[in-house]
């Protein structure tokens, strides 16, 4: 069977990172990450990324569901341009549900900064001072860094977000010199894949009309703790941010782990749209409309 073509569908318009393999389509970082380790097993051309699979979902709760990223957002400096700008804060309103204005911002920074040196601290005192380069103990970066690292690498390179006297090089040289080595991993990796191809929006279209799908449907819990049933219609979303836009269609996938429903794309093409069971709330609507 010939490998379907990926295509990165980048941000749909609730800024939620979509992938589309074939008429797949996935939803939010977390589920294309273990996608891509479930359908493309590990080989010589791209290994696993996969190490201590615990040690990674507690990284990623922290990031998502244990406060990182609110935490992390509430040190943008208030000075910038950026969260003068209504548009910005409009968007930013409806993809998280708090004000984005500089002073709501501003009051919060406090406590994020607490909460913030202590995520600092952590990784300095508890997985990096035996000397090891990577948070698993693994040669090269794995997923667990991958989960650690991205609130600290932006707030890295975000000037005026970590106060030098609080969050710095001098407190947490480790972390820091960790931070640096990802960084630097990231974009060796990057240029030995070579610049990758933009693709715009009506292209998309024309590639997942003209493709398969990826995987064999899926099947429905029927012990499933919310009761739905294969074949109902429902509307899915995330619980943590993006909340006020919803995908709706004809529900054949449900366990403990994904969501999967059967929509249709403006031109009447099926497709599947996956999204994790964790961080994402499913509901029956009655109206029968199932078009993304």
């Amino acid at each position: 069977m010939p490998r379907p073509d990926i295509k990165a569908l980048g941000t749909n318009y609730r800024r939620i990172p979509l992938m589309s393999i074939g008429r797949d389509i996935y939803n939010d970082t977390r589920l294309i990450l273990s996608k891509l380790e479930q359908l493309f097993p590990p080989s010589p051309q791209h290994p696993s990324i996969s190490s201590n699979p615990g040690l990674s979902k507690l990284f990623e709760i922290w990031a998502v569901d244990g406060g990182g990223f609110r935490n992390a957002g509430a040190l943008i400096p208030a000075e910038m341009p950026l969260l003068k700008d209504p548009k910005f804060q409009k968007d930013r309103e409806e993809y998280t549900g708090f004000s984005w204005t500089p002073e709501n911002v501003a009051k919060g920074r406090a406590d994020a900064l607490v909460e913030m040196r202590n995520t600092f601290e952590n990784i300095e005192r508890n997985f990096l001072a035996d000397g090891r380069e990577w948070i698993a103990g693994t040669k090269e970066p794995s997923l667990t860094d991958i989960e650690a690292v991205w609130l600290l690498h932006w707030l890295r390179g975000l000037p005026g977000a970590l106060p030098p006297d609080v969050i710095s090089k001098t407190q947490f040289p480790r972390t820091f010199a960790w931070v640096e080595r990802f960084d630097g991993a990231a974009k060796a990796a990057a240029e030995k894949m070579g610049k990758p191809k933009t693709v715009k929006w009506p292209e998309v279209k024309g590639i997942v009309k003209g493709s398969e799908f990826a995987e064999v449907e899926a099947s429905a819990d029927g012990n499933d703790p919310s009761g739905y049933k294969k074949g109902t219609v429902v509307e899915v979303w995330p619980t943590d941010s993006g909340f006020s836009h919803r995908d709706r269609g004809t529900l054949v996938g449900l366990d403990w782990r994904e969501i999967v429903i059967k929509s249709k794309m403006e031109d009447g093409t099926e497709v599947r749209v996956h999204a994790p069971r964790h961080g994402f709330r499913i509901k029956e609507v009655k109206d029968g409309e199932t078009k993304l």
